[in-house]
């Protein structure tokens, strides 16, 4: 689990590096990690395809959800620290929460929505409204794109293996971004091909490690573990970018991480 957190924000860490230090355009940063994922996950599925899923419309939406989200976020990494779009886009677990109340019927105590209500809290102090870019604001976009995905994963769940629903979220977001990114070619060589390759790469895997985990181990015992992405993408900031999140911002980091864990245990 430990290495799926920190597979995911080397992903993004390498979308970074190709938007801000060799001129890629995110959007097909974006396409391009959709479509090294499809290859990668059609490969696992023993390159099999159940074609009654893409019939459905709610896998449309699924898909076009993590792919907007996925677009945003890397427009925001363009121009602002990965430490503090993590923490903005992790307002996508919480509102994720808000959306499985309401639509798919999950019991939310007041306790719990105490820590909902800290958590956006903790994401108003990464944002600072009035203060922050606009590449924040695209981040919290990105994590509002996310919990809608999560909440259409949880409503899916029963449809398919998690393999298959893996392969359609890759293969159809790579359609979705194809008309703004594949005809956005940068300029290749070997530093840009092995980072697009790498981005594809690690975000699959660390998503397919996901699956792997929470088929082994209880979701409620892995879901705080979740949170490791923003410690992981805060070491990574220092290292790659030397960033650091401004006091008041890491502030709001650890109070959506405590938050965030404190409403995952308290659903167990």
């Amino acid at each position: 689990m430990f290495v799926a957190m920190s597979l995911i924000p080397m992903g993004d860490t390498a979308g970074k590096l190709l938007t801000t230090e060799h001129g890629v355009v995110p959007f097909f940063v974006a396409f391009s990690r959709f479509a090294v994922g499809a290859a990668m996950i059609f490969v696992f599925t023993g390159f099999r395809v159940e074609w009654r899923l893409y019939r459905d419309w709610r896998v449309w939406l699924r898909a076009a959800l993590v792919a907007g989200g996925i677009a945003a976020i890397m427009t925001a990494l363009r121009t602002e620290p990965i430490a503090t779009v993590f923490g903005a886009f992790f307002v996508g677990p919480l509102f994720s929460y808000v959306l499985s109340a309401l639509f798919l019927g999950e019991t939310v105590t007041r306790v719990q929505t105490l820590m909902l209500l800290a958590g956006f809290g903790g994401v108003l102090l990464v944002v600072q409204p009035g203060t922050g870019g606009a590449g924040l604001w695209l981040a919290v976009l990105a994590g509002l794109f996310y919990g809608g995905y999560l909440t259409m994963s949880r409503w899916l769940r029963d449809l398919a293996g998690p393999r298959q629903l893996m392969l359609t979220q890759t293969a159809l977001g790579t359609l979705l971004l194809a008309p703004l990114g594949a005809w956005q070619l940068p300029v290749f060589d070997g530093t840009v091909t092995g980072l697009v390759l790498f981005s594809g790469v690690a975000s699959a895997s660390g998503n397919l490690l996901l699956v792997v985990a929470y088929r082994r181990t209880g979701a409620t015992i892995l879901a705080p573990l979740v949170y490791f992405q923003l410690i992981s993408a805060t070491v990574l900031g220092l290292i790659v970018f030397d960033t650091f999140p401004k006091p008041l911002a890491l502030v709001g980091l650890a109070v959506l991480v405590a938050a965030g864990v404190g409403t995952v245990l308290l659903k167990r």
